[in-house]
């Protein structure tokens, strides 16, 4: 999609859209138009429920002059209008743009009276919001009628002031890649993107600067990785270890570590899961495509920052070789594991990820993102993602950056308590607690034990963001890039210098 911004033309023509403030508040733009066209705009209010509310449209045909449709783009309250809601707007357009069958919009902001925002701001978020809501993965769709695809393919953004909001948007475009790069990478089916696929397509990011290693299973065998070997026994496709960095920051500098799991597709091994619904598990991946994301993210925009991204790579498959209930497997920590349910295999590549990129990098906060359990989904639904962590700074960091960007966040308890669920009578620990009861707590109990003294650890669950059933103002229906923005976020406002 191209995306261009203009300063103000004599006159508008195409399809137009205009802000309308809470109440009814004909903002500059509209009351020009509505002024032009001898109140055209002020009499389609009449006996309709629209009030300018934010994310309200109405759509006005018939206008005199060149403008062949309007768009009414309620803004609601100006204090409400932040750079998230300025996104929203845009993604409201190109929902609505795309219905119709629009290729071209040109979209008019003006100042917000109350918002903390300029309009150049506005502008920028409003262009990004656009371009978010503007993804679908169809690259297998053969048959799509014209009709059935989307349509918007150019972008007009009209303020006072356009080179500021080239410049805005300039920084907020890295945004488009890296969420669009982990949504590819969710979204892809799983005999198409297997380890040692998505191992290739994240070298792809030494274009940028990351440096990209990947270790191989006699690699990895070597350093002790027992636990993460042993999920993906079952599977005739290889196990990687993938290991990217970008040290930009200051020299000497202790990173940041990111680790996601990356199960590329999990049939629960030998505890297989029910039939119904197991092609969902294409998306157990979706915490090392979200950490692989932020990783383009941050290189995109050259943060100035040290961060290290390690994601452990498998398929859990059932197999005459596949891992068995019942097994002892030791990780590179030392620590054994008694295996209870092989579909609790997540926490075991998660284990063997976080202490190899604790002893190689020495990090100074580790965060890690995975879909673990259905657990979290049960207690918090598909709104926000469970936190997990043991450093009330890091806690605080990361909820704020959610919650600036619209990543949620609800922090979750840990506890001595919760600990002896996963005490094992032949090894140090089981793979899952002892029942159904507190399975998210209890899989942030096992990660934990593999977190060394003094590094600040926050273990994010994302089963139930992941991918959505239904979509939202800037994200279709399908995978959502949920943690590469919140990640991004995290290290732009706290460990970037």
């Amino acid at each position: 999609m191209k995306v261009e911004f203009s300063a103000f033309p004599k006159a508008f023509s195409g399809n137009v859209a205009v802000f309308v403030g809470a109440d009814k508040q004909l903002l500059a733009t509209a009351q020009s138009v509505d002024a032009a066209s001898g109140g055209a705009v002020s009499r389609a209010f009449e006996g309709g429920r629209f009030t300018g509310s934010k994310g309200q449209t109405l759509t006005v045909l018939g206008h005199s002059g060149d403008i062949a449709r309007l768009l009414l783009l309620g803004v609601g309250k100006g204090k409400e209008l932040d750079a998230r809601a300025a996104e929203g707007l845009g993604g409201v357009i190109a929902a609505e743009a795309n219905a119709a069958g629009h290729t071209a919009v040109t979209v008019v902001v003006d100042a917000v009276k109350g918002s903390r925002l300029t309009p150049a701001q506005i502008a920028a978020h409003l262009a990004l919001g656009v371009r978010l809501r503007s993804y679908r993965f169809d690259k297998y769709k053969t048959k799509d009628k014209p009709e059935q695809k989307l349509s918007l393919q150019h972008l007009t953004v009209v303020l006072a002031g356009p080179a500021d909001a080239r410049k805005a948007y300039a920084q907020l475009e890295p945004v488009v890649d890296a969420v669009f790069l982990t949504r590819d990478l969710v979204s892809e089916p799983p005999n198409v993107l297997y380890p040692v696929e998505f191992a290739r397509r994240a070298r792809e990011l030494t274009k940028l600067g990351v440096k990209v290693e990947v270790l191989g299973e006699a690699e990895m065998k070597k350093l002790g990785m027992e636990t993460l070997l042993a999920v993906g026994q079952g599977s005739g496709r290889d196990s990687q270890l993938l290991v990217m960095t970008w040290m930009n920051g200051p020299k000497g500098q202790a990173p940041i570590a990111l680790i996601g799991k990356g199960v590329c597709f999990d049939t629960g091994g030998i505890s297989l899961k029910p039939a119904a619904g197991m092609e969902d598990m294409k998306w157990d991946m979706g915490g090392a495509g979200a950490v692989t994301g932020a990783m383009r993210l941050i290189a995109g925009r050259k943060a100035k920052a040290n961060v290290v991204a390690v994601c452990a790579l498998v398929e859990n498959m059932p197999d005459g070789n596949a891992q068995r209930p019942g097994d002892v497997v030791k990780s590179m920590s030392g620590q054994t594991i008694e295996v209870i349910n092989t579909d609790a295999e997540g926490r075991l590549i998660l284990c063997d990820a976080m202490w190899y990129a604790q002893e190689k990098f020495k990090p100074q906060a580790m965060v890690e993102l995975s879909t673990l359990t259905g657990a979290i989904i049960v207690a918090l639904g598909h709104e926000r993602a469970g936190l997990f962590c043991n450093n009330t700074q890091l806690s605080n960091r990361l909820r704020a950056a959610g919650a600036a960007i619209g990543e949620k966040l609800w922090r979750m308890p840990l506890g001595p308590k919760y600990d002896k669920l996963i005490e094992s009578e032949i090894a140090d620990m089981k793979n899952v607690g002892g029942g159904r009861d507190g399975g998210s707590i209890t899989a942030a109990q096992f990660l934990q034990r593999f977190v060394q003294d003094g590094v600040a650890w926050a273990h994010i669950d994302i089963a139930g963001v992941a991918w959505s059933g239904k979509g939202d103002v800037t994200t279709p229906k399908g995978a959502t890039a949920y943690g590469v923005r919140l990640l991004d976020r995290l290290i732009a406002e706290n460990y970037e210098r």
